[in-house]
């Protein structure tokens, strides 16, 4: 497991460095966050979009960046198009989203002809760093689908716990938490997380363990389970909340980081390789560490391809 986003940097900095497309990286968030955790030894880069706004803003943040480095691009969609194309070239090892809108890249990535997709679902990750809790926390999905049947259901637990294997997780524990845990006809997400738990079984989903339907008290601690009897291998142990569908993802998350005192991270995950996607308002910070989860992840699965 890994317990906060200081470890996450102590991982990262210890793998070998992978290059990352920067899809419009005319911005001075995004592009600190990259320079940063060039500097520390962590990715190499490829910068696409504004040739001299990049160098422009490289130079206010104190970064001499190399000019072979910058990819023309005039439109974000040509920008997007060329960061996948160096993905499937095998010159990036995973993206970054910089100054544009999300479908842009997404609709780069999904393409048939020129894309990157597995022919799956893709979903959204956001790992949370929260006070209170020993370790970081997965919620999936609250970014990329609105309202997942048992089909996109188990795509989503199979893109999660892909993640997690890549992060060095050999048995993710993941919980798909309802509002009960117990089976209800009425209460469909509680039958699909039961469907779950026995996809888990079977294999789907890889080396991990799913308990569902639990309730949210019953995943997150173990004293809520004693009280209540309730004994599973998650309680109090969670890595990854499955959550019912993107609205309660969504509002799950946004609370965490408002009221909780949470630091987050946000990546996509289910294409050939994962994509390190925050808002364009997100932080330094925030998109440091999304980088650093995806380059943890594309180096182990470049350590597999070998």
């Amino acid at each position: 497991m890994i317990h906060s986003f200081t470890e996450l940097r102590e991982r990262a900095g210890a793998v070998r460095p992978q290059t990352v497309a920067v899809a419009c990286a005319h911005d001075a968030h995004t592009l600190e966050a990259v320079l940063h955790a060039a500097q520390e030894g962590i990715l190499n880069y490829l910068l696409i979009g504004h040739p001299e706004e990049i160098l422009s803003i490289g130079r206010s943040l104190g970064h001499a960046i190399a000019p072979e480095t910058v990819i023309p691009a005039a439109t974000d969609e040509e920008a997007a198009a060329i960061a996948v194309s160096l993905v499937r070239e095998g010159r990036a090892g995973f993206l970054q989203k910089g100054l544009m809108q999300t479908a842009t890249i997404l609709k780069a990535v999904v393409n048939k002809q020129t894309g990157i997709g597995l022919g799956r679902p893709m979903s959204h990750v956001a790992l949370l760093e929260l006070p209170g809790y020993p370790k970081l926390l997965g919620v999936t999905d609250g970014g990329m689908i609105p309202n997942p049947d048992l089909e996109g259901k188990k795509a989503i637990a199979h893109n999660a716990v892909a993640m997690f294997h890549g992060l060095g997780y050999e048995r993710p524990l993941v919980s798909a938490v309802c509002a009960a845990e117990n089976v209800s006809p009425k209460i469909i997400e509680t039958v699909d997380a039961a469907a779950l738990k026995q996809a888990a079984l079977e294999g789907t989903f890889g080396s991990c363990y799913v308990e569902g339907p639990i309730s949210l008290d019953l995943a997150l601690s173990r004293e809520s389970a004693q009280i209540k009897g309730y004994e599973s291998p998650v309680t109090g142990e969670t890595d990854i909340l499955l959550v019912p569908g993107m609205a309660a993802g969504n509002m799950m998350v946004k609370s965490l980081v408002l009221f909780a005192g949470a630091r987050m991270v946000g990546v996509v995950t289910g294409a050939k390789c994962p994509i390190a996607l925050n808002s364009r308002s997100a932080s330094f910070e925030e998109k440091y560490h999304s980088l650093l989860v995806c380059a943890l992840m594309s180096s182990s699965r470049e350590e597999n391809a070998e």
